[in-house]
């Protein structure tokens, strides 16, 4: 039997499941890249992803999904837009408000940012995570459901919490610097459809024997 790989342009991959779409060929946004086969699951309206899901959007920032990347309902991305200032007595955004207050936009604009929000390969992230503005997250790692993720995660972490902290580490530093030269997710679509099996339930000396040119 041939083997046929899964169409990465497809908006639902289960056609009578509309919950869940592929977000690559969903997003139209420049300020958001996302890598083939990240999905989200969402009951309500899982193709409103740009607005309900990435808040205070208003760039330069993007927010940089790698491939791979499955998330829980209700996961939502804090962007840059949404600082305020804090080294006056009042935070409050008085220039947006209008009038002659606008003349002072000045003092909004231009506000430090983090740089962008950068989500790594073979991420997931449970129901109803926050990722806060220019947070990295790095390859392999697990979200806990309900975390507010406010500072970077390893690849292959593990985190949980409000704020979020390391639990453990999927492998050892070793294991990782292996399944990062491996990069099982830059594989052919062909040669991956041949050994999905070994990347779902494999050991990393299986997928390193299967890698190719191995």
């Amino acid at each position: 039997m041939q083997l046929v790989p899964a169409d990465p342009t497809v908006l639902h991959p289960f056609p009578d499941q509309p919950r869940v779409v592929l977000l690559k060929p969903l997003v139209q946004s420049p300020l958001i890249e996302v890598g083939e086969f990240s999905y989200y699951d969402d009951p309500d309206d899982a193709t409103a992803f740009e607005t309900r899901n990435v808040l205070y959007h208003y760039g330069p920032e993007k927010l940089r999904i790698g491939k791979f990347c499955a998330f829980g309902t209700g996961v939502r991305f804090i962007m840059n837009g949404a600082n305020h200032r804090m080294d006056g007595p009042s935070t409050f955004p008085f220039p947006i408000m209008g009038g002659s207050w606008s003349e002072h936009f000045d003092l909004i604009s231009g506000l430090p940012g983090r740089g962008d929000t950068v989500v790594g390969h073979d991420v997931w992230f449970g129901y109803g995570v926050t990722v806060m503005p220019g947070v990295r997250i790095g390859h392999g790692a697990v979200i806990a459901s309900g975390s507010v993720v406010v500072d970077d995660v390893p690849d292959y972490g593990v985190v949980g919490g409000n704020p979020a902290k390391l639990i453990r580490t999927r492998y050892s530093e070793d294991e990782v610097a292996r399944l990062l030269a491996v990069a099982w997710w830059d594989w052919p679509a062909e040669h991956l459809t041949e050994h999905v099996r070994t990347v779902m339930s494999g050991t990393i000396e299986e997928l390193e024997r299967v890698a190719p040119g191995a």
